[in-house]
């Protein structure tokens, strides 16, 4: 087990040993921690990383704060000076690195680099373990409620990981004939992906190969709502010629290499994946405006006091 734990999916969370570290409790040593660590290839000057968290601060205060901020980041360590989070320097900072740090995104991260390129029905048993592992670290989308432009790209980006993850063992375990396993894959595409038209496909089929044709034509009118409410688009001609198959009871069932469906798309996201990713982030620059102008307003607020 890891000394120092740093946790980025859902909610910010930081232990040592198992404990709360009471130093990285407060909003902006968070914020400046999570930036190191998702930009951890590289060093930041110092005053790159003031202005970003304190932009709206004259020069010398932000840099003031800066320096309270890495102080108290490197605190975390307590007596151990020799091993600290952050390497900080006259004119930049980086993250340390040290081996007893873990960070779940960075666990997920790798396990994606190291997937690159290879399809669900290529991988081994032992990958497949490690790849169910890491997908459960995913407890919420990257630093909920943060709407900083960076942490929205970033968002997007682990987002996009994730999702690939589990297709690869979707495909992995229909390719093995566990259609309950590779469904239970799918339905969490659809909690982070509900307009995915892609996974849709996939679950009526999985639906049709375990024997529940009637689950199938009722994943089809999810489709076609999730698809309407979402996008305001109607399902595809290839989403449509599955659903005509399942309807019929005319979808191969002796293997799934024998499916239409279950060719590879040419592309790893169809158009309508492509647009509700594009409006989510529309979402979460709206919301991120809103956090502006309401922080806007309350310094106003307090600006306009008489002293």
């Amino acid at each position: 087990m890891s000394v120092f734990q740093i946790s980025l999916f859902g909610k910010f969370q930081a232990l040592r040993h198992d404990v709360p570290i009471a130093s990285l409790e407060k909003r902006k040593v968070q914020e400046l921690l999570a930036y190191l660590v998702l930009y951890r290839e590289r060093p930041h000057p110092r005053e790159t990383l003031a202005g970003l968290l304190w932009g709206d601060m004259p020069t010398g205060q932000s840099k003031k704060y800066l320096r309270q901020t890495l102080w108290q980041i490197n605190g975390a360590r307590q007596n151990d000076s020799h091993n600290l989070l952050l390497q900080v320097e006259a004119d930049w900072v980086c993250l340390h690195g040290a081996p007893e740090l873990w960070v779940d995104a960075v666990q997920l991260e790798e396990m994606s680099a190291r997937l690159r390129g290879l399809a669900g029905q290529e991988l081994d048993a032992a990958t497949v373990q490690a790849l169910q592992s890491i997908v459960a670290l995913y407890q919420g989308e990257l630093l909920e409620g943060w709407y900083q432009d960076w942490c929205i790209y970033e968002r997007e980006r682990f987002q996009m990981m994730y999702l690939a993850m589990l297709d690869k063992l979707v495909l992995y375990f229909e390719a093995r004939q566990d259609y309950e396993t590779a469904h239970a894959y799918g339905m969490q595409i659809l909690k982070y992906d509900r307009a995915s038209e892609r996974t849709h496909r996939r679950l009526m089929r999985l639906l049709y190969l375990a024997g529940d044709r009637t689950g199938a034509l009722r994943q089809y009118d999810r489709c076609v709502a999730a698809l309407a409410q979402e996008l305001n688009v109607k399902p595809s001609e290839r989403t449509r010629q599955v659903y005509e198959q399942v309807r019929r009871d005319e979808l191969p069932g002796a293997a799934v290499s024998a499916l239409p469906a279950a060719v590879p798309d040419p592309a790893p996201f169809g158009l309508s994946d492509i647009l509700a990713r594009l409006k989510r982030v529309q979402v979460s620059l709206a919301a991120a405006h809103t956090q502006v102008q309401q922080d806007i307003q309350a310094i106003e607020r307090k600006l306009s006091r008489p002293s």
